[in-house]
């Protein structure tokens, strides 16, 4: 009888945890895959919601909990979270022996697991690479986790010709669409009702959805960039807001208390969590009128479930706009009239077309299934550089 792979699916945010949970939900169910559910990152920082709670409520056993030593909110906490995230992840590798491991995006805990299994030989598997985002430091670590992952899992045709742009073996890169918009095809999302109920607001016109986090290549204070999207939120005094929190970027803690202070200050239309969880969060994009900040799910999830997305500043600069985006500046006066353009009938009747380039198919997370089990290991990790 042949042994069952043994895939690790290393999360470490509440973000790409949502994109990740419907692959997880796939490779659990297939008797040939043994999956190892490691947990690192903000999953494990009360201050973020200790989210490791909710991926064992979605039925998922955690093979290893790797923590991070995020002691402050400066880059170079950052830098030393990072450290600790690499030698907690030596150690969980090296006991869980896993096949090959999977990881998504761009963030530093996991650019120390990929240099966790460039360092133990061990295959890994990238999601969401060839991407760019220019605002922020997770360009660069994007693009070093590609270089040292053997199989790529990509979202366009564009960001394909960019990884193998960096070397890449074409036989190893998979364009399979944007993984995250799986669950918006899956009917397993809360009802309005019953998200009304989670959240204690009512989605009314106008109800908007922010999410507003650090550029970490800015030199601007981020406390003061959240206070210029408050002040510009003041000018819709009749719109119901849900507020949800920074990630943990430089900068990040000091955003989350400019917004629980806002929301504190207008308890009755404003409110704020920590993370809304994906499922609800997909679930609030389809009642809202608006998305608005700096997050990637503005440019990807928003435009399939229909609703126009205000991005603010240059953190995604570089990614593909679907044309249901409004670009703004980080001013209180930009960032206003950017939603007032979102709120009109021409903006909204564009974002209603629900026309999105990184959409592939219904089911990513089958196609990657399948590969990921069916690819041959062997040698993988000796990478020669394919020239164009």
């Amino acid at each position: 009888m042949t042994a069952r792979r043994k895939i690790a699916v290393v999360t470490g945010s509440r973000a790409e945890y949502g994109l990740l949970s419907w692959l997880m939900k796939t490779l659990q169910a297939d008797k040939d895959i043994d999956m190892q559910v490691i947990v690192t990152g903000m999953h494990l920082l009360p201050a973020f919601g200790h989210t490791v709670d909710a991926i064992r409520k979605d039925g998922f056993d955690v093979a290893a909990e790797v923590s991070m030593d995020l002691r402050g909110d400066t880059a170079a906490d950052m830098a030393r979270a990072t450290a600790s995230v690499l030698s907690g992840m030596v150690d969980a590798l090296e006991n869980l022996k896993p096949d090959i491991v999977v990881v998504l995006g761009d963030r530093f805990e996991i650019l120390a697991t990929a240099e966790a299994c460039l360092c133990l030989r061990i295959p890994l598997a990238h999601i969401h690479g060839g991407e760019q985002t220019e605002g922020n430091i997770d360009e660069s670590i994007r693009h070093a986790i590609t270089k040292m992952a053997q199989l790529h899992f990509v979202a366009a045709d564009e960001f394909k010709k960019r990884v193998l742009q960096l070397g890449e073996n074409p036989a190893n890169v998979h364009m399979v669409g944007a993984v995250g918009l799986e669950a918006l095809f899956a009917g397993a999302l809360p009802s309005r009702e019953a998200l009304e109920s989670y959240l204690g607001l009512t989605f009314k016109d106008p109800t908007f959805i922010v999410t507003y986090h650090p550029v970490t290549l800015d030199d601007a204070d981020p406390a003061d960039q959240a206070k210029a999207l408050c002040a510009a939120l003041d000018q819709f005094p009749d719109a119901n807001i849900i507020l949800t929190g920074a990630n943990a970027d430089a900068g990040g803690q000091r955003m989350n208390a400019v917004y629980q202070d806002y929301a504190n200050k207008h308890a009755a239309r404003v409110i704020y969590r920590t993370s809304l969880g994906h499922t609800n969060y997909l679930a609030a994009l389809s009642h809202v009128n608006v998305v608005i900040g700096n997050s990637s799910s503005g440019l990807i999830e928003a435009p399939s479930a229909g609703v126009p997305t205000v991005n603010i500043g240059d953190r995604q600069k570089g990614r593909l706009l679907p044309k249901s985006v409004i670009n703004c500046a980080e001013d209180a006066a930009g960032i206003a009239n950017a939603i007032k353009q979102a709120l009109t009938p021409d903006a909204q009747g564009r974002a209603a077309l629900k026309d999105n380039p990184y959409f592939a198919s219904e089911h990513p997370s089958h196609a990657i299934a399948v590969v990921l089990k069916t690819v041959n290991l062997d040698h993988m990790v000796r990478k020669p550089f394919f020239d164009l």
